[in-house]
């Protein structure tokens, strides 16, 4: 997981790609991958290394119309969300977006803080869905199956609940650091027989399963009063 999402935005004007640029990566959640046609947006995708975690596309682009691109990801089996933009609000026109397989549509001009919080939204709920894959470090985690894959080792590791609970929440952190109470209620619930204690005990059995050397935790680290995720920190494992 890096602490920046990875975002494709694809967008044939310069100026308005430099400005989201810029605006989406102001909190450090996000990082921008430009293209500004769609050749340069299936380069993109096509790389073996791509990994986004939503898209922004333009209708209309110099080589082509940016909903056939959508249907095409679609059909390909992407499910990370995808925002059209536009510059017709007619509804016929959004009908045939949202058809696409687009999971939002905003029509130019638009305020950049609508975007975003359009982007968030979206991508909150693909975050809860059954298609929801991340990357946390060296693994692929798959919250709805409990599961993290690490491919450079060919290993499967399952996780309980409460473990995947925990990680999907400290993902959704980024690497900031999560206090103690406000992890113990966000997987437990204001649940007064739950200890700090309890979350203790699934952090050291999560870090049983994640760590080359659980007693110097590099992954899954504790700081100021709680805890964080270093996707960095086994880089090198």
């Amino acid at each position: 997981m890096p602490s920046e999402r990875p975002i494709l935005l694809v967008d044939d004007d310069a100026a308005l790609r430099a400005t989201l640029t810029e605006q989406l990566a102001v909190d450090g959640e996000f990082s921008v991958v430009e293209a500004a046609n769609l050749a340069q947006a299936e380069a993109r995708l096509s790389a073996t290394d791509a990994r986004y975690y939503g898209i922004i596309l333009d209708v209309g682009l110099p080589d082509g119309d940016g909903r056939d691109l959508c249907a095409r990801l679609r059909r390909q089996g992407v499910k990370v969300p995808i925002i059209m933009l536009t510059g017709s609000d007619e509804e016929a026109d959004i009908v045939r977006g949202l058809d696409s397989g687009a999971n939002d549509y905003i029509a130019k001009p638009f305020r950049l803080a609508e975007l975003l919080a359009r982007l968030r939204a979206q991508m909150r709920t693909f975050e809860n869905s059954e298609d929801a894959v991340f990357t946390i470090g060296p693994y692929t985690f798959r919250p709805s199956a409990k599961l993290l894959q690490e491919p450079g080792r060919n290993r499967r590791i399952r996780l309980t609940e409460k473990e995947a609970a925990i990680l999907k929440f400290l993902y959704r952190a980024g690497t900031k650091p999560v206090p103690r109470q406000v992890l113990l209620n966000e997987v437990w619930g204001y649940n007064a027989a739950v200890t700090t204690h309890t979350l203790e005990t699934h952090i050291y059995r999560l870090r049983q399963k994640i760590e080359p050397d659980p007693s110097n935790a590099r992954l899954l680290v504790t700081e100021s009063g709680g805890y964080r995720l270093d996707p960095a920190g086994l880089a090198v494992a």
